[in-house]
């Protein structure tokens, strides 16, 4: 596990050897011959940097190299994202004309790479991010932000892509109300599962079943935030270890034994899913490490690790997760790539 942590915490050292021919199976070679489980990883790392990623695809990778302390490798990750920053203040607008809170989710990389290196380019970045977020940005009539800007929906995934760049942004109130404001419409407390899709332009869902993606998405957000808010705000953070505690119960009864979910969480006629399993695992070791959650989750995280690790092909795939770009069947995703990396970089932290 020590090799795990060093090979994780130091891939930043290879990549700039990679970059220069015959290097690259040097690099490869040598982790193949040290260190048995990281030329996996490796791989992982070169599918996810070599995938076309879309907004929240371009933040989740940003997020990844945060939770591996890659730093090098997240500030050419933050320069693009913020390359493509639209005079409205969205980051990462590559295709994504009509996404609204997608664009937020390089926000927590944009101020890390500001704390570490100290250009302004930075500052101003997030700056015209965060006001985007708080001014300009479309929301419902309790200020909940709208997941796109042509219609009036409020999706799950925004629970990732919004509040955890507000807390490292240091407004505690309005993460916590946006969270809030998502769990209002969107939570379902018989089942203790998040519903996807609502529409305030037709009053209803348009998908209440609960996709595995948008619980996935809530769980880790919720262990995020929690690391984020300051350990003065206990309230606050005792809040938000309460709603990823009411995640965990309805979905854990969920988990097959091989460790993996469906599609639909609560749905075994849905395809067997890797996504979910390596979002909540993650969860669950940020979580305990940072004494959010107890360490009795734990066990359920290493089965949900060892079912998405046994779903990586040859070539370094997370194959069998809701699959890019429509995400409806099984494929490979860059978040599915990101979220294997957070999952183990999480665990060797928590060990």
């Amino acid at each position: 596990m020590q090799n795990r942590r060093h090979f994780i915490r130091n891939l930043s050292l290879i990549i700039p050897a990679t970059a220069v021919g015959g290097y690259a199976a040097k690099a490869a070679t040598f982790a193949e011959e040290n260190r048995p489980d990281n030329l996996l990883l490796l791989k992982v790392r070169y599918a996810m940097l070599a995938m076309q990623r879309a907004s929240w695809e371009q933040g989740t990778t940003i997020q990844a190299m945060i939770e591996c302390r890659e730093f090098e490798m997240l500030r050419f990750l933050v320069d693009e994202a913020i390359l493509r920053q639209s005079p409205d203040g969205r980051t990462c607008m590559l295709g994504s004309g009509h996404n609204v809170t997608d664009p937020v989710a390089a926000g927590c990389g944009i101020l890390k790479a500001y704390e570490l290196f100290g250009d302004e380019k930075y500052k101003s970045a997030a700056d015209r991010l965060y006001d985007y977020c708080k001014n300009k940005a479309p929301r419902d009539p309790n200020g909940t932000l709208y997941h796109l800007n042509d219609s009036k929906q409020l999706w799950s995934d925004s629970i990732y892509m919004l509040p955890p760049f507000l807390a490292a942004y240091q407004d505690s109130e309005e993460c916590m109300k946006q969270l809030r404001g998502y769990r209002t419409r969107l939570w379902q407390p018989k089942k203790k599962l998040y519903s996807h899709r609502w529409s305030d332009d037709e009053n209803r869902f348009l998908t209440e079943n609960s996709w595995g993606g948008g619980n996935g998405w809530a769980a880790a957000s919720f262990a995020i935030v929690y690391e984020l808010l300051p350990k003065a705000q206990q309230t606050y953070r005792e809040e938000v270890a309460s709603y990823l505690v009411e995640l965990l119960e309805g979905l854990l009864p969920n988990m097959r034994p091989d460790g993996l979910f469906h599609d639909i969480v609560d749905n075994p006629q849905t395809y067997v899913e890797t996504n979910l399993s390596q979002m909540t695992a993650f969860a669950i070791y940020k979580a305990v490490k940072n004494g959010a959650i107890d360490s009795s989750y734990l066990q359920a995280a290493k089965q949900m690790q060892q079912g998405a690790l046994s779903k990586v092909d040859q070539y370094g795939y997370v194959q069998g997760a809701a699959g890019s770009p429509m995400f409806n069947s099984p494929g490979t995703s860059t978040e599915a790539q990101a979220f294997l990396l957070m999952m183990v970089a999480a665990e060797s932290n928590v060990l």
